[in-house]
């Protein structure tokens, strides 16, 4: 017996070992310099990309939407946030004019010419995800890192969109293409996933560690696997929280004060649902279910409900909650 113990105290330090040297290896080998970004989508997370970006990072920003009113709706939430870090003594009025100045919104995707770096926020929607790669493959410059915010579609088929059907073994797009998920909201939640797909290759993961963390974000790793860590773990919390709501376990305030109160969380996972957006919970559990094909993942009734109604959360104004909508 001992000496199994032994051998199992062994694989496990290597693996602790391993797990060290790569991280470490990660951050310092190879990573190239971003002088220029590019952010593709202008909503919550994409806006909250691009504005970190400028505050920490202090790149130039590119912001590619292609509505002109979601590009002014961006830079007025970007208004806002500055205006209020600088009530807070947490930035000079100078240090915000110089981030506001930082960001250059345009239509048009092929301004992206020159970013070092590119980050697509757009919505959970695979084929929108492909075509939005497969166009940035020809786009971006030969060297620039092409990365995804999806929270659950799978790194390698991202990076497959950017090769050509006829030269399957041509990884000099595919090769820049990994996942810098972020946490909404940006500007608040410091962690970041890091996921790279088969073809990810050491520089490119090297220059989104270094990148990352310039924008002041700590990393976490994940391989490509539905969901990845982070919502392969919240998402079915958020989605049982649902089903118990749905069969009347219980009424929707004593869900959200239970896990409050008797967990040490900030917002039960109903008010955390209407704040993720109920239409992003859904494509969530849909790709979960779909890749995996465990039931466990299966989407609940209210939750597919609620989207068909247009009940999305926050952003709608009605989700589990009702919020009042800004004129």
């Amino acid at each position: 017996m001992a000496s199994i113990m032994s051998a199992r105290q062994v694989l496990r330090l290597g693996n602790r070992l391993s797990v060290r040297s790569y991280s470490s290896a990660v951050k310092h080998e190879g990573a190239r310099d971003v002088k220029r970004l590019g952010v593709i989508g202008a909503g919550q997370m994409g806006l909250g990309i691009a504005l970190v970006a400028a505050m920490k990072a202090q790149v130039p920003v590119t912001l590619v939407d292609s509505s002109q009113k979601s590009l002014d709706k961006g830079l007025v939430f970007a208004d806002t946030l500055l205006a209020k870090q600088v009530a807070k003594e947490k930035l000079t009025q100078s240090q915000a004019d110089a981030a506001r100045a930082l960001l250059l919104p345009t239509t048009s995707l092929d301004a992206l010419h020159e970013a070092d770096f590119v980050i697509e926020a757009v919505p959970e929607i695979p084929s929108l995800k492909f075509e939005l790669f497969s166009r940035l493959a020809s786009i971006a410059p030969s060297h620039a890192v092409l990365a995804t915010n999806t929270s659950s579609i799978s790194i390698t088929r991202i990076a497959a969109a950017t090769q050509d059907p006829s030269k399957p073994l041509d990884t000099s797009a595919s090769s820049r293409v990994v996942a810098t998920h972020f946490m909404n909201p940006v500007p608040v939640q410091k962690g970041v996933e890091l996921i790279s797909g088969l073809q990810t290759s050491p520089t490119t993961l090297a220059t989104a560690v270094s990148f990352v963390e310039k924008m002041g974000k700590i990393v976490s790793y994940s391989v490509d696997s539905p969901g990845f860590l982070a919502n392969r773990i919240l998402m079915p919390y958020i989605n049982e929280a649902i089903i118990c709501l749905e069969s009347g376990v219980g009424d929707r305030d004593s869900i959200d004060a239970i896990m409050k109160n008797g967990t040490n969380v900030p917002m039960g996972p109903l008010q955390l649902a209407d704040f993720i957006g109920l239409d992003t919970c859904l494509a969530i559990m849909n790709v979960l279910h779909t890749e995996t094909g465990d039931s466990k993942y299966r989407p609940s009734v209210l939750l597919k409900n609620y989207v068909a109604a247009g009940w999305l959360g926050k952003k709608s104004g009605k989700g589990f909650y009702e919020y009042a909508q800004k004129k």
